[in-house]
């Protein structure tokens, strides 16, 4: 486990911001009532200056990070221990990985601290180049792994360097899943021209089994206790790595994260995300919607490779001065929760609808959230009945909010507002958000349309820049003077949206975003399978799983069909993440096509679900 050790840190500026200032400076950003800043950086910004008044006794004596298992193993960390020991991070990746400016890192791992030092420090790092009297410098590249600068003159591979001072951007953090497969983590190495990767034991195997078909790739850290050949080893590098760091300056809009999302039809698409989106975006929501303050301790139990880890255990807490609990849980388990919540002084809880609906199923009057104020849930629609018996059962409402991996949070019930069980509540700023029809138009309240927001005249700040090597669907994601969501909904006359349902084929089973193509890929590969379409269908725990509907070839039909269920199941598991495999199965002679052959998914979704 990391310790933390009391280090002196560099103030950034000489006036330092009040605690209450820090995270209302960056809502009037977010409100209008500012401009963006042309330079921001998480780390320096938000964290160091958090760190500052945590030393100087002005921020309450609350741990920055607080990590937990099952095994009774505790990290606590300070805002200073973190800028600490991400410091030494930083200096890894620069040094021993020999990264540099905008390069990009995969890190494949599950809940361990190791995962919040590296986002970190991927903010923090930087190429260093010194400004000598303003005068030309002529340098050759850097050879970091011999750590040494070669200044030549004369020769025919130099860089020529105009540098006022040091400018050089960051590293782009990529976060995965830990349930990729082989197949996946090949094609987010091939597509994210990935310098580095970053895992564990346990997918080590799985990286080395596709390194030789990734070009780009030139260096693998393992986050294990062990040595493993062929690789940097975390732990042992954190030994002997310096922690005198200096945090790069990055603009505003320079990119800080990907992350890869999945779509209707192709391979998962790259959002790019910049430094003030996610950086500066959750400012509002974290301090009205999660209703954070420095005394507070959130626990959010989404997985690191998604989203709303980067949400709600990153950029809401930490701009809000608040601690990030962590509880490395390998399986989801109601028992687990609830003693969590018992145990800790966890005061803002954030998970998924499905868990909500698991909760309320177990017995909960044995415990009591003594220290638990305030609940909030996202990434699909919450049952207005889970809401109700949550709070019969605990007394708390759930403050429910809507999002995207492309923005930050585009709706929510913000405390002291009215909760409408099942609305996603209203509009949080930046955003203009309208239910506009296909042609861009805005449509009455009462309305179902296409939910969107305004990003003309002025695109906000806290969108993402683009999906990285496809124009096109950067393009196609615009209607008008809107960026459209792809979810169908209806806003009433108070402004509260009411989701009703994807307008693509996107299936959200348990807040997990699965797209029907890399099942179907994974099916045809089966020689049982001539041909298959997979949708949603309405599930009482998950909200909605995976079904597919398989068009058997010749030698397969007299087969059993449960057997060959459980065999397609399994084959799909192998082939990609397990939590995309079809949970129901149905064998039919024929799929419904368009006149030019095109499988009409709608058709069977709206089978599935009762509209036909």
């Amino acid at each position: 486990m990391w310790n933390g050790d009391s280090q002196e840190l560099e103030m950034t500026d000489s006036s330092r911001l009040l605690t209450s200032q820090i995270v209302s400076y960056y809502d009037t950003v977010n409100q209008c009532k500012k401009e963006l800043p042309e330079y921001f950086n998480f780390a320096s910004d938000v964290l160091d200056e958090w760190s500052q008044l945590e030393k100087d006794g002005r921020r309450p004596a609350n741990p920055a990070f607080w990590w937990v298992n099952d095994e009774g193993e505790e990290v606590k960390w300070s805002f200073e221990e973190l800028g600490y020991l991400s410091r030494k991070a930083a200096n890894i990746l620069s040094e021993a990985c020999g990264l540099q400016r905008g390069d990009r890192v995969i890190a494949v791992l599950p809940r361990v601290p190791e995962w919040w030092l590296l986002n970190v420090a991927c903010m923090r790092t930087v190429l260093q180049i010194p400004r000598k009297n303003s005068t030309r410098c002529i340098f050759r590249l850097l050879k970091i792994h011999d750590e040494t600068v070669q200044h030549q003159q004369g020769h025919d591979q130099v860089f020529f360097f105009y540098v006022s001072s040091v400018i050089l951007g960051g590293i782009v953090f990529i976060p995965g899943t830990s349930q990729l497969t082989a197949k996946d983590i090949l094609y987010r190495l091939q597509a994210s021209k990935a310098k580095c990767i970053i895992t564990n034991d346990t997918l080590a195997p799985a990286v080395e089994s596709v390194t030789p078909d990734c070009q780009f790739l030139k260096s693998k850290l393992i986050v294990a206790k062990a040595g493993r050949d062929g690789w940097l080893n975390l732990k042992e590098l954190f030994a002997v790595t310096s922690a005198d760091h200096k945090c790069v300056k990055t603009r505003s809009q320079d990119p800080m994260l990907i992350y890869f999302t999945s779509g209707s039809t192709g391979s998962p698409k790259m959002v790019v995300q910049s430094h003030s989106s996610y950086g500066i975006g959750f400012a509002t929501s974290g301090r009205y919607w999660m209703n954070l303050t420095p005394s507070d301790t959130m626990w959010n139990t989404s997985d690191t490779g998604w989203v709303k880890s980067a949400w709600g255990s990153v950029f809401a807490p930490w701009i809000c001065g608040s601690c990030v609990f962590v509880h490395d849980m390998p399986q989801f388990k109601p028992a687990v929760i609830a003693e969590t919540l018992s145990r800790y002084p966890i005061t803002v809880f954030c998970t998924a609808p499905t868990a909500y609906r698991m909760l309320v199923q177990h017995d909960l009057s044995s415990y009591k959230f003594t220290s638990l104020r305030h609940c909030v849930s996202g990434g699909e629609a919450l049952n207005p009945e889970v809401m109700a018996k949550w709070k019969i059962q605990t007394g708390l409402d759930i403050y429910e909010g809507y999002g995207q991996t492309e923005t930050v949070t585009i709706c929510a019930n913000r405390k002291g507002m009215e909760i409408k069980p099942g609305s996603l509540g209203k509009a949080v700023p930046p955003y203009d958000v309208q239910i506009i029809d296909d042609r861009g138009a805005v449509l009455p309240a009462g309305e179902e349309g296409n939910i969107a927001i305004r990003v003309q005249p002025v695109r906000p700040f806290c969108m993402f820049s683009e999906y990285l090597d496809n124009p096109e669907k950067t393009a196609a994601s615009l209607c008008g003077n809107f960026y459209v969501t792809g979810d169908r909904g209806i806003m009433d006359e108070e402004g509260y949206v009411w989701f009703v349902g994807r307008a693509d084929d996107i299936i959200n089973s348990s807040g997990y975003r699965i797209g029907p193509f890399e099942v179907e890929s994974a099916l045809i590969q089966h020689p049982a399978v001539s041909e298959s379409a997979v949708v949603s269908s309405p599930d009482p725990i998950r909200g909605e799983v995976v079904k597919a509907f398989i068009v058997l070839a010749p030698a397969f039909v007299s087969h059993d069909p449960e057997k060959l269920t459980h065999e397609l199941q399994q084959h799909v598991k192998k082939l990609t993440a397990p939590y995309k495999y079809p949970r129901k199965v149905e064998f039919v002679q024929d799929l419904p096509k368009t006149a030019t052959g095109k499988i009409q998914r709608k058709v069977l979704r709206n089978k599935e679900w009762g509209r036909v």
